[in-house]
Formats: C-alpha cells, sequence, structure tokens
C-alpha cells in the first residue's frame, strides 16, 4: 500500500473515530479533510512523497461549493421541507387517522392497517421520517394500546409506517441522491413508488395475517360502525385534500408539466392552502414552521459542507480508485458485489444518518456499481438504469437500517413520544417483523430491477 492508500485509510479510521465524541457531524467532516491535506502537504514536504495534497486543494472546495450552491436541484429541498413541516402542523393527518379508522373497523388489525395507509400518504405528503414517526406515535399509539394490542405490534407498526417517508416520494433523501449521482429527480421519483407500494403491501397482509391467526395481538373496536356510504364519503372528504395535494405535486413531474423543483413550489404553496382551509393557520405556526424549516435546510447544507471538503481530499488521495478496488477484487459475481455494498450502507445506518451516507459513501460506490457491467433494463428509456436501480436499493436499505436495534433514528423518535408504559425492548421486539419485510422487499426489487425501471420508462417513453 502507498502513502495515499494509507492516508485514505486512515483518513476514514479518523472520521469514525471522531463521530463518538459528539461533535456536530459537519465540523468532523470539514476538520478531518482540512486536517489530512496538511498531513499531505507536510509529508510532501519533508518526507518527499507526492501525494498532491496542498493548500490548492482546499482552494478547489470553493469551485464545489459553488457548484454544489447553483444546484437548481437543491433548491427543492428547503420547499418539501416546508410543505412536510406545514403538512404536519395543519391537522389534516389527524383527521385522516380517525376517518381511516372508521372505515376498518370492523377488519381485525384495522387500526394498524389504518396506520400503515396513513404513513404510506404521509411519506407521499412530507418525505420526512422524524415527522412521519413522531405524529403517527402521537395520534395513533394510544388508540392502539386502548383497543387492547399488544405492544410490540403497535408499536413496530408506527416504526415501519413511519420510516416509508425516506422512500416514497417526494423523499428529500431521493433529491439529494439525485444531485449526487447526476440522475433525474424524475427517474428517482418514479422509480421509487412502485418498491415503496410493494413494502406497504407487504406490512397490510402481514397485519392481516396477525388478525387472522394471533386475534388477541390485534382486537377489533369495541364501537366498530357498520361500513356505510355515509362514512365512505366522510372518509373520501377527509382524504381528499391531502390526496389532491400528492397528485399536483406527482403528477405534475409524472406528466413533464413541471420539475421537481417547480412542483416543490407548489406543494409548498398547497400545503399552506390546506392549512388555511383547516382553519390550522395562524402568525405563530407559520413562524414556527419557517424556524424549523431553516433550522433543517441549515443542518443539511452545514454537512453537504463538510462532505464536499471531505469528498474532495478523499478523490485527491486516490480514494475512488482505492475503494473501487477493494470491491473489485472481491471473490463475487456483480450481484454479490452488489450485496456486499448493501451490506456496507446498512451497518453504516447504525452510525450515520443518510445524509452524510447519500454525501459521502455514494458517490464514492457508485462507479463501482457502473463498472460491474450490469445489464439492467431500462426500456431505452431511462438514463443511467444500473445507477437508478441501485439508488432505489441504497434507499431501501437505508429505511431498514432506520428500523434496525440497537440504534436505529426511527426507534428512538419513536420512544421520545411513547407513552410510559412502552419500553424499549417493546420497540426492538416490535420492528423486527417489518425488518424482515424490508429485507423481502429488498429482495424482491434487487431480483426485479425493472420495477424501478418500469414506471419511469412509461412516462418518457
Amino acid at each position: 500500500m502507498d502513502v495515499n492508500g494509507v492516508l485514505v485509510v486512515a483518513m476514514m479510521i479518523t472520521f469514525i473515530g471522531l463521530l463518538f465524541s459528539g461533535y456536530p457531524i459537519a465540523f468532523i467532516l470539514g476538520g478531518v479533510a482540512m486536517l489530512f491535506t496538511l498531513v499531505g502537504y507536510c509529508s510532501d514536504i519533508w518526507l518527499g512523497t507526492l501525494t498532491g495534497l496542498d493548500y490548492l486543494t482546499i482552494g478547489l472546495v470553493v469551485n464545489r461549493l459553488y457548484k454544489v450552491m447553483y444546484s437548481w436541484i437543491l433548491i427543492a429541498l428547503p420547499l418539501f421541507i416546508f410543505m412536510g413541516l406545514m403538512l404536519d402542523r395543519s391537522g389534516i393527518a389527524e383527521k385522516m387517522m380517525f376517518a381511516m379508522q372508521d372505515l376498518f373497523g370492523k377488519v381485525r388489525g384495522g387500526l394498524a392497517i389504518s396506520v400503515t395507509l396513513i404513513g404510506i400518504l404521509l411519506a407521499a405528503a412530507t418525505g420526512i421520517i422524524g415527522a412521519s414517526v413522531v405524529l403517527l406515535g402521537l395520534l395513533s399509539l394510544p388508540a392502539m394500546l386502548k383497543q387492547g394490542y399488544a405492544k410490540p405490534l403497535a408499536v413496530g407498526t408506527v416504526c415501519a409506517s413511519g420510516t416509508l417517508g425516506i422512500l416514497i416520494p417526494p423523499s428529500i433523501m431521493l433529491v439529494m441522491m439525485a444531485d449526487q449521482l447526476s440522475l433525474s429527480v424524475g427517474d428517482l421519483f418514479m422509480g421509487a413508488l412502485l418498491p415503496g407500494i410493494i413494502l406497504g403491501i407487504l406490512y397490510i397482509v402481514y397485519l392481516l395475517l396477525i388478525g387472522f391467526f394471533c386475534p388477541g395481538a390485534a382486537p377489533l373496536a369495541k364501537d366498530r360502525q357498520k361500513l356505510e356510504f355515509k362514512m365512505l364519503w366522510s372518509v373520501l372528504k377527509t382524504i381528499l385534500p391531502a390526496g389532491a395535494l400528492i397528485i399536483a405535486v406527482l403528477g405534475s413531474i409524472f406528466a413533464g408539466l413541471a420539475t421537481p423543483t417547480e412542483a416543490s413550489g407548489i406543494g409548498a404553496f398547497g400545503a399552506i392552502l390546506l392549512a388555511l382551509v383547516n382553519k390550522k393557520l395562524n402568525l405563530e405556526i407559520f413562524r414556527d414552521v419557517l424556524r424549523d424549516t431553516f433550522n433543517t435546510t441549515g443542518y443539511i447544507f452545514a454537512i453537504l459542507v463538510g462532505a464536499t471538503c471531505f469528498a474532495l481530499v478523499l478523490r485527491e488521495l486516490g480514494g475512488d480508485e482505492f475503494i473501487a478496488a477493494i470491491f473489485n477484487n472481491l471473490p463475487f459475481g456483480p450481484y454479490g458485489i452488489i450485496t456486499v455494498i448493501l451490506a456496507v450502507v446498512f451497518i453504516l445506518g447504525f452510525f450515520l444518518d443518510w445524509i452524510e451516507i447519500t454525501l459521502i459513501i455514494l458517490p464514492i460506490l457508485s462507479p463501482v456499481v457502473a463498472g460491474l457491467g450490469l445489464e439492467v433494463n431500462g426500456f431505452g428509456s431511462v438514463a443511467s438504469p444500473e445507477l437508478v436501480w441501485f439508488a432505489i436499493l441504497v434507499a431501501i436499505t437505508l429505511q431498514t437500517s432506520f428500523l434496525t436495534p440497537p440504534v436505529g433514528f426511527a426507534i428512538f423518535y419513536l420512544k421520545g413520544v411513547s407513552p410510559p408504559e412502552i419500553e424499549l425492548l417493546d420497540i426492538y421486539k416490535g420492528v423486527v417483523p417489518f425488518i424482515i419485510l424490508q429485507l423481502i422487499g429488498l429482495f424482491i426489487v434487487m431480483a426485479w430491477p425493472e420495477l424501478v425501471t418500469w414506471l419511469p420508462s412509461v412516462a418518457y417513453g
């Protein structure tokens, strides 16, 4: 291993070690980049090495950051975040929750199915995992426990349904992936839709089976009502506003009427209108939503700045070639290498947020995937179909890592808003069946890449 290889390994070990220091991740990324630029520069002067690192390396960051901040795609981030937070405050999700409960009142596990369907709608409306998990936990957990649901089943359903927001469009993670991999946001949005629906269907089938084979774990509501046209119309009226907004945002993208950035503006404006119609908008709420939007956007872009520095120094050291050589020398075929990459992403998801993985790991691993010679059917319409498929596989893997004990982020989001009788062990037990379901979904998408590429090809074809 040459000097550059040693520095690449040392840089990664230093980064991982500093993660446990409690320092903000953005500062760690930028600080490690500057530290190893100094190490490389001093090594070239005093030891006569040729690392290629000097003060000009840090100067290159300015150009990189200018390109990042000039990106038209990334404008969609704060607008989608605003849309999700405004819908969170508008009270629409709460209305949908109780309307769905009435609709499935005569089905064992009906309340859990309602939570799953609301999770799908929230995913399509907000795209923010934290907001979805917390909202579902606050609204549904007390009702499920009161109805007599087994605690593991109740918390597992909420956790798993809330994490759909990372996959089902308009996901802010998919926007970041598109920017980092130079892919079409529309391709990723459309490519993620069928896998997200498949996961939702797997959840619902599992809940129906639990209701059939273990009726005590998912009892019927005592005050269930008979399904009538009046109830059905009430549910439709409750769901239609959020459904109309989702159709306006995703439909405008899929139909080619608007770019994802323009559609995010439609979504933000539509969320304001829904809050007004629901009489849940005032100056205080608007100010809180703006503040939280600025905080979340600032957090993401701070990491983006640090990750840009880190990735630049790593590439200057030849990190891309070093990592590519490691994976290409593995004694597996292309699908075996993909499996190893997904396993690495899965493990990293225990320690890193999806933002760091998207900004650091994904751009480094994407050339490896592109060089595997995979023949993914893009139906003649999808550019770089293998990378679109790979991005969705990574998104599903990260969604699974959000649920995985002991440090899955969704677990701690839910624990923070759970009633006192819910213990951490209950959540751990509850998420295990859903982790298995998501791994099944991951296998399905891995075995049939056309599930990802077919819908984009139909839209563009």
